[in-house]
């Protein structure tokens, strides 16, 4: 465990040069809060390490991994093994422990917030509260969201992989290396996440309210068919479906994956739930009523602030804010609301969906605030219209009334 408290320390000095270069980039971003978010991050390290002593964890797995390998690029293919590829050259060559695979497992994962949190920030005009806290903040610091990206396994690879992919989409001609490296991990974890954030950077870019010239559009579309087409049949393969017959392979699939889920424990019969319902069991759920253990209460607070902050687009204006919005909000709605339709359709156990949801729930909290930063400007907008007609009332009827003195001395 030496090992790993050095590593802590020393990857937290690693930190500092990266941290400082996204404060000159963002002159309001506060380094000291991304320091307390490091050891924050880290403290659930050590939360999941403890966990992983008393309860069966994949990260053995994927620590051990490196013992059945004859070199590197063996392991160099997209899902599971992707991770016992990068997992091999440190505990091959380097001599890293266990312990220590897990604490740099969670520093990747930390990355993952430090860009949301950019991402977040950079794209709103207002910091959205949350009963007078910074609600930014506040989603930085959701404890469950921290416990499942803090191990060695997918869940704080592509967390990562997708922050620094969608901060790099928000401005793609200066952050090349961020949507490269961010695309490059979504597409060696989970091909289908990096298919479904693709598609809606495509659609964002043609309907967000950005003046992009019309050849620009016709181009993103174009190239959205293009990567479709190459990349079906693989796509198809990998999650387990048959190209010539996908609709039979997926309704077989999905009632496998169901029943494999039901038989871990947690499960929740989700096969007969209408859509809607299903939405809500992987957005929402677990409540506090059918919480399983001390985590599950942890989660239901999570899960009564998500519902508090959905609750916020129930309004009609969103729907007239959202067929305006940027690109980005755009994006991040169709990513969340595909991918959770997809998901739904083969979990069906809680303990999966606490953690496959982690990956996307801050695509909609961005929405909802970002529609929040909206209506706050709407209405700063609205008071100064008001105030102006007010002004230039008082104006007219001063000149009215200076009008009339003149007039009444002649």
């Amino acid at each position: 465990m030496l090992g790993a408290v050095l590593l802590v320390i020393f990857l937290f000095f690693v930190s500092q040069p990266i941290l400082n270069n996204l404060q000159k980039e963002h002159k309001w971003l506060k380094a000291g809060l991304l320091n307390q978010m490091y050891w924050y991050h880290m403290f659930f390290g050590l939360v999941y390490w403890t966990y992983s002593q008393f309860n069966r964890s994949d990260s053995v797995m994927y620590f051990r991994s490196y013992e059945h390998y004859r070199n590197w690029f063996d392991a160099f293919e997209p899902g599971t093994l992707f991770i016992e590829w990068v997992n091999y050259p440190f505990a091959k060559w380097l001599g890293f422990n266990y312990d220590m695979m897990m604490f740099f497992s969670t520093w990747v994962g930390f990355w993952g917030f430090v860009y949301f949190y950019c991402f977040m920030k950079e794209n709103l005009r207002f910091n959205p509260k949350f009963e007078g806290w910074d609600a930014i903040t506040i989603f930085m610091f959701l404890p469950n969201m921290h416990f499942w990206t803090a191990s060695l396994g997918k869940g704080a690879y592509i967390f990562a992989g997708l922050a620094f992919l969608t901060y790099g989409l928000s401005w793609p001609g200066k952050r090349i290396f961020h949507m490269v490296l961010g695309g490059f991990i979504c597409y060696m974890i989970r091909p289908h996440i990096l298919f479904a954030v693709l598609i809606g950077m495509g659609v964002g870019f043609i309907l967000g309210r950005e003046k992009v010239p019309m050849y620009q559009k016709y181009l993103a579309a174009a190239a959205g068919i293009v990567i479709s087409i190459l990349v079906y049949d693989k796509l198809l393969l990998y999650l387990g479906f048959d190209p010539n017959n996908v609709m039979q392979s997926f309704e077989e699939e999905t009632e496998l994956n169901a029943q494999r889920l039901q038989a871990a424990g947690s499960a929740v019969d989700m096969t007969s739930y209408s859509l809607p319902m299903k939405l809500f069991t992987f957005w929402f759920r677990p409540l506090f009523v059918d919480s399983p253990n001390a985590l599950g209460l942890v989660v239901s607070l999570e899960n009564a602030l998500y519902i508090y902050m959905f609750s916020k687009i129930f309004k009609k204006s969103f729907i007239d804010y959202i067929s305006i919005a940027p690109a980005m909000v755009k994006m991040s709605a169709v990513v969340f609301v595909s991918i959770s339709i997809s998901m739904t359709f083969v979990m069906s156990n809680l303990g999966i969906i606490i953690r496959q949801k982690s990956q996307i729930m801050y695509y909609m909290l961005f929405v909802i605030v970002a529609f929040m930063d909206w209506e706050k400007t709407n209405r700063i907008k609205k008071r100064a219209e008001i105030y102006n007609r007010i002004v230039e009332r008082e104006r007219r009827e001063r000149e009215e009334v200076a009008v009339g003195i003149v007039g009444s001395g002649e």
